[in-house]
């Protein structure tokens, strides 16, 4: 076995980026995050990328600071399928909280499907704490390229960062 360190960096999100980030979800997904990135650009949310020295995205993520008042959403969070349980999702969601205390927030939020116990775990791990449950669903894209409607339920987590 042999250990490779790399050297990560977070970032925003940019649209160039977009081309580079098929693993984390489909063309419709992809059409959707680079809507987010407009809102970005008006100071809306956040969305950010956590590189190696190539710049190109391993993790992706955003928060909304227009979702719940006072809040931070994390929202949309990924890691490269191949790189997850690397530490990289840590580096992504404790760069996001940093990007929540910058805007004078002191709460972060999330939900996390049911059928995700691994993210489950980790933002446990990470201070998270469960406080609701609450169906979503949006608008997916099958590998045909057909859409149709993605339900699931979420637990919603919440962690002071005081």
């Amino acid at each position: 076995m042999v250990d490779v360190v790399l050297k990560l960096s977070v970032r925003d999100l940019v649209p160039a980026d977009l081309a580079h980030c098929g693993w984390s979800g489909s063309e419709r997904h992809l059409a959707g995050v680079a809507k987010q990135l407009e809102r970005a650009r008006l100071g809306e949310v956040d969305y950010l990328a956590v590189c190696p020295p190539t710049d190109l995205p391993l993790a992706k993520g955003g928060v909304d600071y227009r979702a719940k008042e006072g809040v931070g959403t994390l929202w949309q969070l990924a890691v490269h399928p191949a790189l997850q349980s690397c530490g990289i999702g840590t580096l992504l969601v404790e760069a996001a909280e940093q990007r929540i205390r910058r805007r004078g927030l002191l709460r972060a939020e999330l939900g996390v499907e049911e059928n995700n116990p691994r993210a489950r775990a980790l933002y446990e791990r990470l201070g998270y704490v469960a406080f609701d449950r609450r169906p979503d669903s949006w608008d997916a894209q099958a590998p045909d390229g057909s859409s149709y409607r993605y339900e699931t339920m979420c637990t919603l987590m919440r962690k002071d960062l005081s």
